[in-house]
């Protein structure tokens, strides 16, 4: 019989559960979304239950989809938005409060009190993350000390924390395993990414009781095994892969060598750089973070992210009623009139990301007059995924000391010729999509398949990919040039105004 891997996606807004044959070809795939809760504003949660009982479903379904027999699943990996955390009972997986999610912003004042109190270089030199409410470590604290009881349990070892890969491995594990993998662990402000350990020091500073971390796992490997009867017909299905979805796009991407670098344009919007098996610091506002481990190494990369990329789009459907569906945004971008340089949006949804760094900035359009129509505040949206990429694209080539010669895209805003397009004019690079935009399920899978012999190795895999299409810069240095310097400045406008909001 012929063998699939499976991946288990847990995305920010939805699960979905993906089998591939062994030319890296998806044979069925199911998706369902999962509701967003915004009780405050800059409050962002998700229902872990709700999550759980979303993947349950996507997972038997993909399999009576494909009409396959559950013996034929060699292995199963597993991705996840990252940062997106969740603190539960360890004995009855009972969750003391909603999931807290990566764009949340509410530990924004906590974060300003440890960068006052001079504490960013430790955070860079222990963990590689600058002080940020996106990651775990605050998000944690903060519902130890806001949920009653929570903290007493936790100090009492009854509480287990994990980013939505552990929660999963814990639920289809029946609360037997609570474990995580390099690339997830290091998104916590709480991992070592040099000793490879949960830092006391880290622990200590947001006063969180070591018995919550799970146990940290090479990204390819054997995890756990699913032994229920309600998956698989109770056949035994091994994961032997984890990996967050950012970096597992980097490794569906085929970024092996130390250089190449991709960017995803999911909800958020994630430029991650292989640099290999040196961690060293970024100098221009990046994150140095852990890509994977594998075959005994660890490899690790520069990060960049934008809060919102495909979110901004959704933005247009959900909240404005301007297009019916996100791909009629590109039918739509192409009826504007007015010439790139009028109109700016800044979509500071949930913030200013990299390289800038702003908790406070929120979303902004510039330059609107009578004669702007929804048409030109649509493109303008889709040319801001661009102008964020260059914004990280220029402190990656720092870092790096050379350009980016070569941009790889995927996620669902790849899919949209305007944006590919801009983005390769506006980088002045050129930018490859792959045939399959699923380049985060690819990953996953790639891990799991690696450990259990699925495919040999690398080599393999990248025989198997494939390009739709190559774009290359078509618009002149002078133009490119005025354009950037325009979101320039209407970021640094945007900022001023953020400054009085915070105050």
């Amino acid at each position: 019989m012929e063998e699939y891997i499976m991946t288990i996606d847990e995305g920010t807004t939805s699960a979905r559960a993906v089998l591939f044959n062994k030319d890296s070809e998806i044979i069925a795939m199911c998706s369902k979304e999962f509701a967003q809760y915004y009780p405050q504003p800059g409050w962002v949660e998700q229902d872990p239950k709700e999550i759980w009982l979303t993947t349950k479903e996507v997972i038997n379904k993909v399999v009576a989809d494909s009409g396959i027999d559950p013996k034929q699943i060699k292995a199963a990996g597993i991705t996840n938005q990252r940062e997106t955390v969740v603190v539960y009972d360890k004995n009855t997986g009972e969750p003391v409060y909603n999931a807290i999610g990566w764009a949340d912003r509410r530990t924004a004042p906590y974060c300003d009190e440890l960068k006052a109190a001079g504490k960013e270089q430790m955070f860079i030199d222990k963990t590689g993350l600058l002080i940020d409410g996106y990651f775990s470590g605050t998000e944690i604290k903060w519902i130890l000390d806001n949920v009653p009881g929570a903290r007493e349990k936790a100090e009492a070892g009854e509480l287990y924390f994990s980013n939505i890969d552990g929660w999963i491995m814990y639920k289809l594990t029946e609360g037997k395993c609570h474990l995580t993998d390099y690339s997830n662990a290091s998104r916590t402000q709480l991992f070592n990414i040099h000793t490879l350990e949960w830092d006391d020091d880290m622990l200590e500073l947001f006063n969180i009781p070591k018995s919550m971390c799970p146990t940290v796992l090479p990204s390819s490997g054997h995890f756990c095994t699913i032994e229920r009867k309600d998956f698989f017909g109770g056949v035994a299905v091994p994961i032997t892969g984890c990996i967050g979805d950012q970096q597992s796009a980097t490794f569906g991407q085929c970024c092996f060598e130390p250089g190449m670098c991709k960017m995803t344009y999911g909800t958020a919007g994630c430029m991650l750089m292989n640099i290999g098996e040196k961690p060293i610091p970024s100098k221009n506002n990046l994150l140095l973070t852990i890509g994977w481990g594998l075959d005994g190494k660890v490899e690790y990369i520069y990060e960049g992210t934008v809060y919102n990329a495909g979110s901004s789009i959704q933005w247009l459907r959900d909240e404005m009623d301007m297009i019916d569906s996100t791909p009629d945004s590109e039918y739509y971008a192409a009826k504007s009139k007015l010439p790139r340089g009028y109109v700016y949006v800044v979509p500071a949804f949930s913030g200013l990301g990299a390289p800038w760094y702003d908790s406070y900035a929120r979303a902004t359009i510039f330059g609107m007059h009578r004669g702007a129509n929804k048409y030109d505040v649509i493109k303008a949206m889709l040319d801001s995924l661009g102008y964020q990429t260059r914004d990280i694209a220029n402190a990656m080539a720092k870092d790096a000391g050379a350009p980016i010669k070569l941009l790889r895209i995927d996620g669902g805003a790849a899919n949209n010729n305007i944006v590919a397009q801009f983005v390769a004019d506006i980088l002045g690079a050129d930018a490859e999509r792959p045939v399959s935009v699923e380049t985060t399920a690819a990953g996953a899978a790639y891990l799991a398949g690696l450990a259990v012999g699925f495919w040999k190795d690398k080599e393999e895999i990248l025989a198997c990919r494939k390009i739709d299409r190559l774009f290359h810069p078509e618009m002149p240095e002078e133009e490119r040039e005025e354009l950037y310097a325009g979101w320039v400045n209407c970021v640094e406008s945007l900022m001023v105004w953020s400054k009085k909001a915070k105050q």
